[in-house]
């Protein structure tokens, strides 16, 4: 029984003709659309014109091998969050290592079995898709977020926030040429959650709030104007109530689920419902509908 998937496209990259006829085969059969390239200048190039929703690369092939070919998708923000899934006949544990390092997801030791390519494939293209619906989610709350990867590179910020950067002077080509060496080494300490970053340009200042590490090693934060709280820092300085707690309160004012906030501060379901349980009585209201309505009042008298 062939799974069926949908008209995904997917970019297939092997220098061997062979196993991309194979692979094209059971991709086609699945219903999916399949890209093809024989290197990795070539699969860059592609990738760039028609953006594909999964990506399956040879490790090694000649002038630009597959490790080489991952670091420099996930170097472009446009291209980063495509998931890789390694295909190789390496089967040394620091090759494997070396593919998941370069930004990959996952990897499939060759010869390749078509079953259990498309089950690796279902389950990348459906995390890859909950990735996105959070994105869009932040895109249109008015937030000030971004993630990072730990080279310091942004990987994709909300409109506002790309915005407040402007404002203070952060264009995109001082992202791509200053941020990341002001970055790495902050990145690197081991009480990253702990300490705003500070950015300074120009006497212009930004703090970001790292509110958690996402999937691939990827770092949301909050951007803060130097000069001005935001909004769930606002609701806890009014209403003396914890980080965690103005955090899940602030996205309960915009409207998101419980389910919505757990995958936007990387906690559970039951941890949000907890801070509610906790929440309720310090604000003197009995649902979220009213807590959200506190919220909401606090945060129009400041925006005023």
């Amino acid at each position: 029984m062939n799974m069926k998937i949908s008209n995904d496209i997917v970019l297939v990259v092997d220098d061997s003709p062979d196993a991309l006829s194979l692979i094209n085969d059971a991709l086609e059969d699945a219903g999916m659309d399949v890209l093809v390239a024989l290197e990795g200048r070539q699969a860059l190039t592609i990738a760039k014109r028609i953006r594909p929703d999964i990506i399956l690369l040879d490790a090694i092939m000649p002038n630009m091998d597959g490790f080489e070919t991952c670091v420099a998708l996930k170097a472009d923000p446009s291209l980063s969050s495509i998931p890789v899934i390694f295909m190789t006949g390496l089967t040394d544990t620091c090759d494997l290592v070396r593919g998941l390092e370069a930004g990959g997801v996952d990897y499939l030791t060759k010869p390749i079995n078509p079953s259990e390519l498309l089950a690796r494939m279902k389950v990348h293209l459906n995390n890859a898709r909950q990735t996105t619906n959070v994105q869009n989610a932040l895109d249109s709350s008015g937030q000030y977020l971004m993630t990072l990867n730990f080279a310091g590179s942004v990987l994709w910020g909300s409109p506002q926030a790309h915005a407040q950067l402007a404002r203070a002077g952060m264009d995109e080509s001082w992202l791509k040429a200053e941020l990341p060496p002001k970055l790495i080494p902050v990145l690197a300490e081991p009480n990253l959650s702990q300490n705003n970053i500070k950015l300074e340009k120009d006497e212009q200042s930004i703090e970001l709030k790292v509110l958690s590490l996402q999937e691939n090693n990827q770092i949301l934060v909050r951007l803060i104007d130097g000069d001005r709280l935001s909004g769930s820092a606002l609701l806890k300085d009014k209403l003396e109530i914890t980080d965690r707690e103005s955090e899940v309160l602030h996205w309960i004012a915009n409207g998101k689920t419980n389910r919505d906030i757990a995958e936007i501060l990387g906690m559970s379901p039951r941890t949000v419902n907890k801070h509610l349980e906790q929440l309720f009585p310090k604000l003197g209201v009995e649902n979220r509908t009213a807590a959200a309505g506190v919220a909401l009042r606090i945060l129009a008298v400041v925006d005023s």
